[in-house]
C-alpha cells in the first residue's frame, strides 16, 4: 500500500507532529509552531454544542419499502406504488439526560426517522411514545427545566419534576406510561416508535386526511424492571448503543412495520376531544391501523460524529403529498427544531453530507457560515430573475387550508372538551396493563415520588395522589399505601 504524507488541514505536509518546537530540550515553546496551535485549536473545538434534549443517542443507516397500497389517501411518490424503496437514517435517543447518561435512564426515547426520497428528505421525528407532557408549545422549555438540574444543586431533582407535573395533569397519560417498565425499554431494537403528532396526507385529488404515524418493532417488545434497569446504569451504561451496533455487525437487523392511523375532516370536527392533542391517543377500534411498509436497519455509519452527532432532524421537512395538522406541540416544533440545528450546526447545516438531500437541489440560499459547496458560484442569488432556467413548479402547490375559525386567542387548558386528562391514563392502567405491568408500575411511581423533598413536598404529593385518583381509584390507593400516606375520602374526591 502506498504510504501518504502527513500533512496539515490545507495540505502542507509536516514532520514534527509529536515535538514542539523549543529553545533548547528544557526552554519554553516557539510561537511559530503553528503546528501545535493548529493542532490545539482544532481539539479546543472538537465538541459542538451539545443537542439541548436527545443528547445521547445512536443511529443506523438501513432502508425503508413500500409493501401496501395508500395512494387514496397521499400522493407523495414514494408511497406512488408498492415495492418503492428508499434509504434512511434512523437516530434513538434519550430525551432529559446529557451526552454521557445512561442508556437505560427512566426517559422516553426518541426515535427520529430521515427518508432520502426523490422528493427531497422527509423527516418523521418521533419517540418511543403515542403521546407527550405537554401539548402547548409554550410549556416545553419549563417542563424541560424540570427534567435537566436543580439551578442551586446542579443535582437532578424530583421536587421539581413531580411539581410541574402536579400542576400540569395533561402530562399524567405520559407520565403513567414513563412510570411503567416501558419507560425503560431493553434495547432500541425492543420497542415501538410512533410520529407522535397528527400530521396530514394530500392525495392526488388534493383531499386531505389526517394521519398518526406507528413503528412496529418485528425483534419484540422487550423492557427492564426498574431494578434491571438501575443496575445496567452500572454495568453498562451504554447497552443500547452496544446492543444495536452488535446485532446490525450479526446481520441480525432490526426490522419495524410503518403503519398509519387515518381520521377525515368530518370524524375530526365529530370527535369527543380535540384530535390533535398531543397528550391523547386515538383509539384503535375506532381508528385501525393500515399497514404501509416496513424498514431495516444494516449499516452502522462510518463515522458516529459525521452521520450521527452532525444529523439534523426536523418535523418542518416534509414531502408533496404529507403536511402538517393544528397540533400545538407541532406547530412549534416547526419553528424550534430547525432553529435548534442553526445555532448547533449553523446556517448550512442542510450541507453536512448526512443531512444533504441525495438528488438536486436549487435554492437562492447564499453565504454563511461553513458554506462550503461552491456556494451558487456565479448565478444569480435572487428570484425571480432573466437569467437561470430555476421555476417553481405549480403541481406542487398545496390546497388552501380551512382554518375553521377567523378568531384568534389563547386558548387555555381548560378549554371545553379539553380538559379530560384522567380517562386515557385510567383505561391505559385498567384493561393495557396487566397485574404484573401495574405492580411495577406503582413500585416506580412510588420510588421516583419518595424523591420529593422541601418545604412543599406535602403539596406536591397531595396534588399528585389526587390526579392519580382521578385516573383510577385503584392506582391512587396502592401509590398512598407505597407512600404511606392515609387517604381521606376529601382528597379522592379532588
Amino acid at each position: 500500500m502506498e504510504k501518504k504524507k502527513l500533512t496539515t488541514a490545507s495540505g502542507i505536509p509536516y514532520y514534527e507532529n509529536e515535538n514542539s518546537m523549543s529553545v533548547g530540550p528544557r526552554g519554553p515553546l516557539l510561537l511559530q509552531d503553528f503546528i501545535l496551535h493548529e493542532k490545539m485549536a482544532h481539539f479546543n473545538r472538537e465538541r459542538i454544542p451539545e443537542r439541548v434534549v436527545h443528547a445521547k443517542g445512536t443511529g443506523a443507516f438501513g432502508t425503508f419499502t413500500v409493501t401496501h397500497d395508500i395512494t387514496k389517501y397521499t400522493k407523495a411518490k414514494l408511497f406512488s406504488k408498492v415495492g418503492n424503496a428508499c434509504k434512511i437514517l434512523i437516530r434513538f435517543s434519550t430525551v432529559g439526560g446529557e451526552k454521557g447518561s445512561a442508556d437505560s435512564e427512566r426517559d422516553p426515547r426518541g426515535f427520529a426517522l430521515k427518508f432520502y426520497t426523490e422528493d427531497g428528505n422527509w423527516d418523521l421525528v418521533g419517540n418511543n411514545t403515542p403521546v407527550f407532557f405537554v401539548k402547548d408549545p409554550k410549556k416545553f422549555s419549563d417542563f424541560i427545566h424540570t427534567q435537566k438540574r436543580d439551578p442551586k444543586t446542579n443535582l437532578k431533582s424530583p421536587t421539581m419534576m413531580w411539581d410541574f407535573w402536579s400542576l400540569n395533569p395533561e402530562s399524567l397519560h405520559q407520565v403513567l406510561i414513563l412510570m411503567s417498565d416501558r419507560g425503560t425499554p431493553y434495547s432500541y431494537r425492543h420497542m415501538h416508535g410512533f410520529g407522535s403528532h397528527t400530521f396530514s396526507m394530500i392525495n392526488k385529488d388534493n383531499e386531505s386526511v389526517w394521519v398518526k404515524f406507528h413503528f412496529l418493532t418485528q425483534t419484540g417488545i422487550k423492557n427492564f424492571t426498574g431494578q434491571e434497569a438501575n443496575e445496567m446504569r452500572g454495568i453498562d451504561p451504554d447497552h443500547a448503543q452496544r446492543d444495536l451496533v452488535e446485532a446490525i455487525e450479526r446481520k441480525e437487523f432490526p426490522k419495524w412495520d410503518m403503519k398509519i392511523q387515518v381520521m377525515t375532516h368530518e370524524q375530526a370536527k365529530a370527535f369527543p376531544f380535540n384530535p390533535f392533542d398531543l397528550t391523547k391517543v386515538w383509539p384503535h377500534a375506532d381508528f385501525p391501523l393500515i399497514d404501509v411498509g416496513t424498514f431495516e436497519l444494516n449499516e452502522i455509519p462510518k463515522n458516529y460524529f459525521a452521520q450521527v452527532e452532525q444529523a439534523a432532524f426536523a418535523p418542518a421537512h416534509v414531502v408533496d403529498g404529507i403536511s402538517y395538522s393544528p397540533d400545538k406541540m407541532l406547530q412549534g416544533r416547526l419553528l424550534s427544531y430547525p432553529d435548534a440545528h442553526r445555532y448547533r450546526l449553523g446556517a448550512n447545516y442542510e450541507q453536512i453530507p448526512v443531512n444533504k438531500c441525495p438528488y438536486m437541489t436549487n435554492n437562492y440560499e447564499r453565504d454563511g457560515l461553513m458554506r462550503v459547496d461552491g456556494n451558487g458560484e456565479d448565478a444569480p442569488n435572487y428570484f425571480p430573475n432573466s437569467f437561470d432556467n430555476i421555476e417553481a413548479d405549480a403541481s406542487y402547490k398545496q390546497p388552501a387550508m380551512d382554518l375553521e375559525s377567523h378568531i384568534a386567542d389563547w386558548y387555555d387548558r381548560n378549554s371545553p372538551g379539553d380538559n379530560d386528562h384522567y380517562t386515557q391514563p385510567g383505561i391505559l392502567y385498567r384493561k393495557v396493563m396487566n397485574d404484573e405491568q401495574k405492580k411495577h408500575t406503582v413500585t416506580n411511581i412510588v420510588n421516583a415520588m419518595k424523591g420529593i423533598s422541601g418545604e412543599k413536598k406535602a403539596d406536591i404529593i397531595n396534588r399528585q395522589l389526587c390526579h392519580w385518583f382521578r385516573a383510577d381509584i385503584g392506582l391512587g390507593m396502592a401509590i398512598a399505601k407505597g407512600l404511606g400516606i392515609s387517604v381521606d375520602e376529601n382528597m379522592m374526591k379532588h
